[in-house]
């Protein structure tokens, strides 16, 4: 199948309705398997390549505290968590990138990411009726960029070029990413909106690197042991690496705010989960889940999906519905969470004119 035909053969996952009538629609894929690589659920074309975009900052994160640059600088867990974040911009952010800036002896200006206003409205008009610019704090990526930048401080590494797709923490990255995903040798790379390295990789080794994620998370670093029929073994990574993923993952649960902000779906998903997953949007409508360990999937669980138009606002519904049909949700925690399972549309007046239904059922 080429990819003009696996586009057109991708699955309807949401309809916006204008009352009764289907105004628009929206297709994409939907894989998640276990650390071993087991399919326990599919729609669509599960090898789609897509952009890893921002979903995989907490893969970037690991040579920062694996190498102990994170420890050197004395990188507090929400501080760990903002260099995993797409953050809003809003002042808990800036102030928490600024902050490191400074303990690493370095200003907003040696950042590579580029600026832009806040993703957050209110932080945006704030700036704007106080006539003051965005900079380059304010970009969603400048937590991760500042992590990059104390690991190169770290280990000695040039800070000139650190985005450069050649530069030892980029091929560090990749390296990992590698592993994690069983990924190809020939990997394409493209420049992100930040101007880091971005990867085209297929959904399935996007799951399957966030079910090994979680899965490191609750590994018991004294057992060889990780599970009684599992083949998945942590052995592809030193104990150190595994240190430094557990603390990651971990910062991303603990301080979900970090992570994206107020009215943000990855900071409210992981709330009202309560400690149960850690999540990442990345752009153009790319989500991925770690689901830890627990009664239903002992060995924890990888989700990767993909809106295939790039719609954001059909993203949401399929995240909640996936996590719901495959029991990660309860009934309470959906009902939470229902603004985005099930968005209501309202037009200028405020009147209730439709909204956001998702239609699909995963193959368990």
């Amino acid at each position: 199948m080429n990819e003009a035909e696996q586009t057109l053969n991708l699955p309807l996952l949401v309809e916006v309705m204008r009352g009764a009538i289907v105004e628009s629609k929206h297709c994409g894929a939907i894989v998640a398997l276990t650390p071993d690589g087991q399919i326990v659920a599919q729609l669509g074309d599960a090898n789609l390549i897509t952009s890893t975009r921002s979903t995989i900052k907490a893969i970037q994160a690991i040579p920062f505290v694996a190498s102990g640059a994170a420890n050197h600088f004395d990188i507090t867990e929400r501080e760990l968590a903002v260099a995993c974040a797409s953050h809003g911009g809003e002042p808990m952010h800036t102030e928490t990138v600024a902050a490191m800036l400074a303990r690493i002896g370095l200003t907003e200006s040696h950042l590579q990411c580029g600026a832009h206003l806040p993703y957050n409205e209110d932080a945006a008009r704030r700036l704007q009726s106080e006539g003051k610019p965005f900079t380059q704090l304010h970009n969603n990526c400048s937590g991760k960029h500042t992590g990059m930048l104390a690991t190169c401080l770290h280990n000695g590494w040039p800070i000139e070029n650190y985005i450069a797709k050649n530069h030892p923490l980029q091929q560090k990255i990749i390296s990992i990413f590698r592993q994690l995903g069983e990924l190809p040798e020939e990997l394409p790379i493209a420049i992100d909106g930040c101007s880091a390295p971005t990867f085209g990789v297929s959904l399935t080794s996007l799951a399957l690197a966030f079910a090994r994620l979680a899965r490191f998370t609750t590994t018991d670093l004294t057992s060889e042991r990780v599970g009684s029929d599992s083949q998945f073994q942590p052995s592809m990574f030193d104990s150190n690496t595994i240190k430094a993923i557990q603390r990651i993952t971990k910062a991303m649960i603990a301080y979900p705010e970090m992570v994206g902000g107020t009215g943000r779906l990855d900071t409210d998903l992981m709330r009202v989960a309560q400690g149960s997953l850690f999540c990442k949007i990345g752009a153009e409508a790319t989500y991925v889940i770690g689901v830890l360990p627990c009664d239903k999937f002992p060995e924890g669980l990888g989700i990767a999906l993909k809106i295939q138009d790039g719609a954001t606002r059909a993203l949401a519904t399929v995240v909640i519905e996936t996590l719901a049909q495959l029991g990660v949700l309860d009934k309470g925690q959906q009902a939470e969470l229902a603004s985005y399972h099930k968005p209501v549309l309202h037009n200028y007046r405020n009147l209730r004119i439709g909204e956001i239904l998702p239609v699909f059922n995963l193959s368990l």
